[in-house]
């Protein structure tokens, strides 16, 4: 059985009362997939629609791999991720429950004035707003504001304050539009994806979708140096998918909008771009 660290301990009386946990590594971030997943050589979790391991042992495919069985969490395949852990979330979705993520003091002023109270968590810049209920994730629903529930995470930073009150249809609307972007642009993206032609990794459309998706939650996830973060996370992507031809502009647009989310302006994201296509010699 695992040794019990402090992470672990916590995560198993989370788990004991009904939130799906994972470890998450330094930087907010899941941990990587094991060596039987990497590439996606496992084949994924079916449709990737629900919360539990895959066919490995080990915590990969990020939100897909909480759980609330403490055989799973204290099992040896997990102690190497519990020993490197810097922090530990849970799959709202899962716990029956969304999470209205509010990154900085505007949005929780924003919050203040239009969302119903309910139970509130502190967050390093703003504050997380919990209701039950669920609904798709979504980010940048507007500035500084990300909904976290279905196929998503959100870090555990304590049980909060007040209580938990019904999911208000404010935010339900607000899950509904499309991502709003912090810093509109009268001009479009002008990006384009790789003409391709070089030998495709994917075995299905759900593994461009969890790299993109991935991509987008360490985007969103960054604790600083967005700059840096935004051109690794494009040439991440470009190097995995970019050779192929599966990449679309659509994949281009959705990346842009979660870095234009924490700040970054087009300019900027056309550049990381552009800088990540030329290191890679497409």
């Amino acid at each position: 059985m695992t040794t019990l660290t402090g992470h672990l301990t916590t995560a198993l009386w989370l788990a004991g009362q009904g939130l799906p946990v994972l470890p998450l590594r330094e930087g907010k971030g899941p941990m990587g997939n094991c060596r039987s997943c990497r590439k996606n050589a496992c084949g994924g979790r079916p449709n990737m629609k629900t919360p539990g391991p895959c066919e490995c042992p080990a915590p990969c495919h990020a939100w897909a791999a909480a759980t609330t069985d403490p055989k799973i969490l204290t099992s040896p395949a997990w102690a190497p991720a519990w020993r490197q852990a810097a922090a530990i979330a849970y799959h709202p979705g899962g716990a029956g429950v969304t999470v209205v993520d509010l990154d900085n003091a505007d949005a929780v002023v924003w919050a203040r004035r239009s969302l119903p109270a309910t139970r509130t968590v502190a967050t390093t810049r703003g504050e997380h707003w919990i209701y039950l209920g669920t609904l798709t994730s979504r980010n940048a629903v507007r500035p500084g504001v990300d909904i976290k529930s279905l196929m998503s995470y959100a870090r555990w930073l304590g049980p909060g304050t007040g209580s938990m009150g019904p999911l208000p249809d404010v935010v339900r609307a607000l899950a509904m539009k499309e991502p709003a972007a912090v810093r509109p642009t009268s001009r479009p993206v002008t990006a384009a994806a790789p003409v391709g032609g070089g030998v495709c990794p994917h075995r299905s459309p759900a593994y461009l979708e969890r790299g993109i998706a991935m991509a987008e939650q360490r985007i969103e996830d960054a604790p600083d140096g967005i700059h840096r973060t935004v051109y690794r996370l494009f040439l991440a992507v470009l190097s995995v998918h970019g050779r192929c031809g599966c990449l679309t502009d659509a994949h281009i647009k959705r990346l842009f909008t979660a870095a234009q989310g924490r700040g970054e302006s087009l300019r900027h994201c056309e550049d990381a771009w552009s800088n990540a296509v030329a290191a890679l010699g497409m």
